[in-house]
Formats: structure tokens, sequence, C-alpha cells
């Protein structure tokens, strides 16, 4: 026979909210499944005589509710094998058991799911502000929190919060949203008595009494005033204000040309935080990366160029075509081979035919260090290149002593040395390292020596000024020879 599964809603406790196709179900039920039997539905099933069975010993056998939601849907499509199931649960709109039996119904299985009153408008309708009712309203079970991402300018109603551990979580994922001190309302448990929902402090949610799975939790609109902590929308209601009509003016007048050296100083100041090591810092500074992105979004936006929305959908394409290994169906081994993936992918994505395209692809704009090591990198991905480091060498005292002839000769030495400059650039790339990071830490370094030296020339009662290069030497070799012992 085909296997059939009818879905009712037992609703929030009473049987009096049930409807009359859902009492009619039961009634006629050949095999009724209760997901819990804690329902004072299940009192009322016996008071009538319809016997049924329950999954109540499911739940100490999985770690997890997708777990058991997975194995509850094979359970009942495996029995209504044999005969029709009737499944009941308190509230099928949000159950993830009956989720499970949707993406796991066979091809000649038949689902039905009859509607009912949802735990959604009963929550609703005992709330003690009326006005509390906002269009926008968001229902999440309480076990899709971490995963879920949640914008706090619209209300939200979490449910089945069925144990002070699982509250536990749920508070401190809206600890990320919300202040802890926030007011939330608290609806208990309605399984033995009802009572009224009571209004509670986020950091209490985890400290009531009596959790079961008809326990929720309603967290009403928080405007941006009310916060100290925001997400990724709330940034955008910011820019909205500051570049609106009776925003600011600075704000208004900016452009994408205006703003680009400010796109620039924070790329670099957010990679300084980096080689700080400084967490708090970082997070600063990637904020402030953020915004621009943001500023150049809405500015975009304000010409009718694009959106936010086109900048996201832009980069997850990018990221999903050239991750074919992850996307698709393409094998990559090692990180090399994600590498070497990208590059061909990348190139074919820009339409590069030949590699001289892809060398001249390489962005001006970057530092020229930098810029100098990607087009090496890129030549080397067809062969021109040395094996390593030791053969390149030689290629800059080449480029060393023609420039010493230049010169000598009383010649530009312009060309010849921007050529040495690309030949160190070359035998620093094959040692692995990055020419743009280790002049930064010579420089760095030379500072410091020369610090050093003028506070010995100071102390001997000297002065930088009155000191010939050679007599300056002395105290430079005298540093160096200490900060290297």
């Amino acid at each position: 026979m085909k296997p059939m599964i009818t879905v009712v809603s037992l609703g929030p406790g009473s049987p009096e909210l049930m409807t009359l196709q859902t009492v009619q179900a039961l009634q006629k039920a050949r095999r009724l499944i209760l997901r819990t039997s804690r329902h004072s539905v299940s009192s009322w099933l016996e008071e009538n005589g319809i016997g049924f069975d329950s999954l109540d010993a499911w739940y100490d056998r999985y770690d997890d509710f997708d777990a058991l939601h997975s194995a509850i849907a094979r359970h009942l499509w495996e029995q209504a094998q044999s005969s029709p199931i009737t499944y009941a649960v308190m509230d099928a709109s949000s159950d993830g058991s009956v989720a499970e039996l949707s993406a796991q119904c066979p091809e000649d299985g038949t689902l039905t799911l009859m509607p009912g009153l949802s735990m959604t408008d009963v929550y609703l309708s005992e709330l003690p502000d009326a006005r509390a009712r906002i269009h926008g309203l968001r229902t999440l079970p309480s076990t899709s929190c971490a995963t879920a991402r949640h914008d706090p300018r619209l209300p939200l109603l979490i449910t089945e919060l069925d144990s002070p551990v699982l509250a536990g979580e749920v508070k401190l994922w809206l600890g990320d949203l919300y202040n802890e001190e926030s007011n939330v309302v608290f609806f208990p448990s309605r399984v033995k008595a009802h009572r009224r929902p009571i209004s509670i402090q986020l950091m209490e949610l985890d400290r009531q009494h009596g959790y079961d799975h008809t326990c929720a939790v309603y967290v009403p609109a928080s405007p941006l005033d009310q916060r100290n902590r925001f997400c990724f929308d709330d940034l955008l209601e910011v820019m909205a204000l500051l570049r609106g009509e009776n925003g600011c003016p600075w704000d208004r007048e900016q452009t994408h040309k205006s703003l680009r050296k400010f796109l620039l100083e924070e790329a670099y100041e957010a990679a300084g935080a980096i080689d700080e090591e400084d967490p708090d810092h970082l997070a600063d500074e990637l904020g402030d990366v953020l915004l621009q992105v943001v500023f150049h979004a809405s500015v975009g936006e304000s010409h009718g160029e694009f959106s936010i929305g086109d900048v996201t959908t832009a980069i997850c394409r990018k990221m999903i075509y050239r991750h074919a290994q992850i996307f698709g169906t393409d094998q990559c081994a090692t990180a090399k081979d994600d590498a070497d993936n990208w590059e061909s992918l990348k190139k074919v994505d820009k339409g590069h035919h030949t590699q001289s395209e892809v060398l001249a692809d390489v962005s001006r704009t970057l530092p020229s260090l930098t810029r100098a090591h990607k087009v090496q990198k890129k030549a080397a991905q067809v062969g021109f290149d040395w094996s390593a480091p030791l053969e390149a060498l030689p290629k800059v005292h080449e480029e060393a002593d023609e420039v010493r002839a230049e010169l000598e000769a009383g010649r530009d030495p312009a060309e010849e040395l921007g050529d040495l400059l690309f030949s160190c650039v070359n035998v620093t790339r094959l040692s692995g390292l990055d020419a743009e990071r280790l002049l930064e830490l010579a420089t760095e370094k030379f500072i410091r020596r020369f610090s050093a030296m003028e506070n010995l020339i100071k102390c001997d009662g000297k002065s930088l000024e009155g000191l010939t290069l050679s007599e300056m030497d002395v105290y430079w070799n005298q540093v160096k020879s200490a900060q290297r012992s």
C-alpha cells in the first residue's frame, strides 16, 4: 500500500482551540502518534477513548534536534508502509519533524497537512500590550536560532524553549543583538496549567521555572537608540539616515572619487591592526573598511549606478563560480590545486585569451612592489620564471652593474634602477617573502637605528649637524653591532 501520513496541529493546549477538522481526524485515525504526550489534549484523548502512541522516549536518544527530527521522519514513513498514520504536533507550521517528513516523503507517499491554530496567534493574543503585535513579526523555533540572521528592528517570537540550557543558548544569541537589560515577554509552560506571560529582562531568560516545548519568548522591536549592539542592516540604516534629506551635509556631498583616499587609508589601518595582533583594534578598523563599502554603495544607489545588493551579489557570484570544487563538480586535492583552479576560472571569467592580458589586468593602483610581485607570479604560471632565488640573484648583480654604468656615464639611471628593483622583487618572491613587507620592516629598522645613533651622539655632547658623514658612520656602526649582538 502507498504510505500515507496526515499531520494535525493540536494547538496551544486547550482542546477547545482545536479545529473541528482536527478533532474529526483524531477520532477517525487508524493509528495516532503524538510527538509528545506532554500536551493537555492527551488527557482529552484518553477521556474520549482515543488510543495513541507518543515519541516522548525518543528525546533522550539523540544529541540534537536535527538528528531527532530526521529519525522521527524515517520512523513515521516506515510505519506508514503498513498503515496510514495520523501524526499530531503542537504547531505543524514550525515543527522540525514535519519539515523532515516533507523532505523524506517517498515518491509514492502522500503527506497531508491540516491547518490549525498556530502558536504564534495564541502567543500574540496574550501579549500584555496589544500594540506590540507589530507588522513584520518573525517566528523562529529555538533550535534554529544558532544559524539564523535577524534584524532587531523587527519583533521576534522564539518558540519551543524546552530546557534552561536551550534558553541559555537563545539568550547568548540574542545578546549579540540586544542589551541584556532589554525587556522581553516570557510565555511559561502550558502543559499542566495555563499561566499568563510575564515581562522579564533578557538576562533572566534561562532562570525561569518549568521549561518545556510550550514555552516561548517575545522580543519586541528595538530601534537603534535603544541598543549598543548592531548588525549589518543597522549599518545600512545609519548610512541612509546620514545621506538622507535631513542627514549630514558632508556625507551627502561625497562622491566615489572624494572617498577613494579614505578607502585606501582604512585598508592600510586595518593591515596595521593585523600586524599589532590586537583583535579589538582589528574589529574596529574592519568596521571602518566596511563603512567605506556601504558608503560607496549608497553613493552608487543615489546616482542609479548600483546598490549594496549588487555588491553582495557580485562577490557571492564570484566566490561560487571560482570555487567550483565546492559548489560544482571540480576536484581539488590540495591548496595549490585550489589556487590553480581559481586562476583558470578567473581567466575564463574575464575573457583573457593570452597570458599578456592576464599580466596587464593586474591593477595599476596596487603598491608598485606588490604589483611587480603579482605580475611575476602570473608570468610564472606559464613557466617564465627561475626555479630558485639563487638562480635569480645574478640578475640583481647584472642590473646593479647597469645602474653603475649609467651613473658613471652621467646619464639618467631611472630605468635601470627600476629594473634593479624589479629583479630584487624576483629574488624576494622566489624566497617566499613579500617585498612590500620587507621594505616596510627595513624602513622601521632604519628609523630605530637612526634614533639610537642620534642618542649616542647626544650622549657624547655632540649634534648631528656638527658631524660629517664619516663621523656619523662610526656611531652608526656602533649601533649596528650592538643591535646585532
